[in-house]
Parts: C-alpha cells; structure tokens; sequence
C-alpha cells in the first residue's frame, strides 16, 4: 500500500517504472450508476469501449444508455460471475475495472454500518468485487476505487487494510489519496478517496492540483421556477447555521423572490452566490442554500453535454 501527500516525491518514482497504457481500454464498471468514469475516459479522448456495466438500479442504467448511447440492462453484482466479465485478449486490451461500492454504511451522514466482511450492509457490497477477481482467469490490469473517506476512517481502517492486502495478494501495487474536487477545476468542496491499482510493480502519481477558476455562479441559470428556491423559513435556518459554523460570509448567499410561475404565488427564497471575494470555494457552504434544475446539475458533475431530450433529472 502506498499513500503519498500531493507532490511527494518518493524511491518508487526512481526504482519503479511509471505505468502506460499503449493499447485499446475495455472499460468494466461495477456499481456504474450513470457512468462518471466513462465519462472521464470520453473527455480525455482515450480509445475505449463500454464492455461491461454492472449496476442494480433500473433509473441509473436508463441514464446511463441514454448519456452513452448504449443498451445495458440492470444487473445484481452478486448474481453475476468472473466469467460474465469477458477478460479475455489482455495483451490486446487493457482492461479498466471501476467500483465505486456504495457509500452508505460509511458516510458521516449515515448509519455507519461499516463494510466488514460477511456484515450484509450496502457497503460490504465490497467484498463481491474480490469475489469476482478470484473467479477470473485473467485479472483486469487496472483497477479504480472511489469512495468517501470514511473508508479508510478510524472505523473502517482495518477492512480497508485487509482489501488492500487481498489486492496485493492478486499483484496489484496500490495508490490512495484523499482528493478534493476544488483542487480539479470544480467549485464544490467535495472530498473523496481514489485509489488506482495497476498489475504488477509500477509507479503512480496523482495529478497535480489545478487553480481553480470557477464559482457557482458559472453552473447555475439566470432564471428557473421558484420550486428550485428553498423557502424563506428553511433557507434563513440554513443561512444562520452556515454563517454561525463559519462556513460561509454573511452576504455570500443572496435572498432573492422567486417569482410565480404556473399559478403559483410567488416565495421568498434563497438561491444565488454572490460574486466576488470570499466566494472562490463555494460548495463548502454558499451551494447548500438551493436545489439544483437538471441543466445545473449535470454542468456541475461534468455531464452537460450529454443531455438529451427525457434524461434531465433533479437535483
């Protein structure tokens, strides 16, 4: 397991060597939802293909298709087999294993359950995941988890060892960081844990940070309904509660009138940032104070410029 700050540099940068893929990707995505990492691998321009979806949730997958033109069906990640994964030709493809396993058991904002082995939560979904790579006969080369970073909090610190051992076990050379959107470009305060494993013994190294250019301001619409407002009562609560935990500024959200629309009267709400100083990592407090239209989200998560008519949704 290796685990490096940003920047660090250390003796595998020197002793080992760094990891390249020089041929087509086989994208597997287990847990997919709508396909973020797809998406990823589209807008770097890399030469891949959709080869295996495995997501439970009809909804999801009907986004999925309808963002990337194809025609998965929904599949239960413990019905299925390593066979069902097709790996197969590794030395003409290179296959990416994605598994995002569901958050819920760990995350601050829910019951924290954990994912121990043999537990039952949602996320001890985990352990399918070394269920299948035991049942392959060719073992995908590189393997992408993303999660919360409770999972490798006081609570969960020791499963997130034992899987990490177990991928070591199989070959894998192992690199986690904490990474934090705002550091890649997005205006949302949204930490996360990545981990990359590659087969075999390579070197790895997380992307620099970037400065980041945008606020809120730069995902959201002019003017959209007042049910996209939250309503005077809550939002003060929100904006007082922000303000008293010093999340944000007093200021930096703006009380506006939602206007009515379609018989509706008009409400007192909350909903714009300003711009300006003291606004440049909003998502921390100022994006708490509205519901997002669908357009905004999907600007927000990458995904604009894949909407297309009956795949908006709410955020």
């Amino acid at each position: 397991m290796k685990h490096y700050d940003y920047d660090q540099i250390t003796i595998f940068d020197l002793t080992l060597p760094q990891f390249q893929i020089d041929r087509p990707i086989r994208l597997i995505e287990l847990f997919a939802g709508i396909g973020s990492q797809a998406m990823a691998l589209r807008d770097l321009g890399a030469d891949f293909e959709h080869w295996r979806v495995v997501e439970f949730e009809p909804n999801a997958v009907t986004s999925y298709n309808a963002i990337h033109g194809t025609h998965f069906e929904p599949q239960d990640i413990t019905k299925i087999t390593g066979t069902d994964l097709g790996i197969t030709d590794t030395e003409k493809y290179c296959y990416i294993m994605t598994y995002s396993f569901p958050c819920q058991d760990l995350s601050s904002a829910g019951k924290q359950r954990g994912m121990k082995k043999g537990s039952g939560t949602r996320s001890g979904l985990l352990w399918e995941v070394e269920r299948l790579l035991n049942e392959v006969g060719s073992l995908p080369q590189v393997l992408l988890m993303e999660n919360v970073t409770e999972v490798h909090g006081e609570k969960n610190a020791g499963h997130f060892q034992d899987w990490i051992s177990f991928l070591e076990s199989k070959g894998y050379s192992n690199y986690w960081q904490d990474i934090n959107a705002s550091d890649y470009g997005v205006a949302q305060n949204r930490d996360r844990c990545i981990m990359v494993s590659i087969l075999g013994q390579y070197n790895y190294k997380f992307p620099r940070r970037i400065q980041l250019e945008k606020t809120m301001e730069d995902y959201l619409e002019p003017d959209v309904e007042s049910r996209y407002f939250v309503k005077t009562e809550k939002a003060e609560r929100l904006i007082q509660r922000l303000i008293d935990e010093g999340q944000i500024e007093p200021g930096i959200i703006q009380i506006e009138e939602g206007g009515a629309e379609d018989g509706e009267s008009g409400d007192r709400g909350c909903r714009f940032p300003e711009s300006g100083e003291g606004n440049t990592r909003p998502g921390s407090g100022a994006g708490a104070g509205w519901s997002m239209s669908g357009i905004e989200g999907h600007r927000l998560q990458g995904s604009a410029q894949n909407i297309r008519h009956g795949i908006h949704w709410r955020f």
